[in-house]
């Protein structure tokens, strides 16, 4: 089995995702803000925070499981599931990078993997062939599918059971704004066939 290397793991925290600072004046010294100090005790960063912390520790817990009992990352997995949804199981690596969040290189190697455990194919594209394609393979849709009770009863103890309906409807509104906001201008305005199964394409069974 491949072994996995600290690189590949998602934050272990908030700390890794927010800047630290041991002395308070140096803030002042690092921003062009007139008044960082006080944009940083803004009330409503508290929500930013936690959603944060949420964010990392649910993702980390996640992503654990899947490599303990599967031997793959989160990441990994969420490609598998993009390529599974996608039409003939296959997609441009960078429509793949865009629904994975990651960069290009940074997808060039998720994928990289994907291929040495042979979940995954490379092969040009039928429309270009100056563009390479990422094709999930019978190997791949399997350990998909033989991971995909993990992964959703993760989700279902870390995340769903966590939250009354109306909590979960509250935060799907709340977040769908900011991501209305955040993907204004990018690849993921208004397609919410980036989600899987949201373009009600192909389905696995799990």
């Amino acid at each position: 089995m491949r072994t996995m290397s600290n690189s590949d793991r998602v934050p272990t925290g908030p700390t890794e995702l927010l800047p630290v600072f041991d002395d308070p004046p140096a803030i002042a010294r690092t921003a062009e803000d007139p008044a960082p100090m006080a944009r940083l005790a803004d009330r409503r960063l508290a929500a930013w925070r936690t959603f944060l912390m949420a964010h990392a520790l649910v993702s980390r817990r996640l992503d654990d499981e899947l490599r303990l009992k599967h031997g793959i990352s989160l990441a990994e997995y969420d490609a598998l599931v993009q390529l599974a949804h996608a039409p003939g199981r296959r997609l441009r690596m960078n429509q793949l990078a865009d629904r994975v969040i990651l960069s290009r290189s940074g997808v060039t190697r998720l994928v990289d993997r994907l291929v040495a455990d042979g979940f995954a194919t490379r092969s040009s594209c039928p429309s270009d062939a100056r563009g390479a394609e990422a094709v999930l393979t019978e190997a791949g849709l399997d350990k998909l599918r033989e991971a995909t009770g993990t992964h959703l009863r993760g989700v279902e103890r870390y995340f769903l059971a966590a939250l009354t309906p109306d909590d979960l409807a509250a935060l799907e509104r709340a977040l769908g704004v900011v991501i209305e906001r955040a993907a204004a201008g990018t690849a993921f305005a208004g397609c919410s066939a980036s989600m899987p199964g949201g373009d009600g394409g192909p389905t696995f069974e799990a």
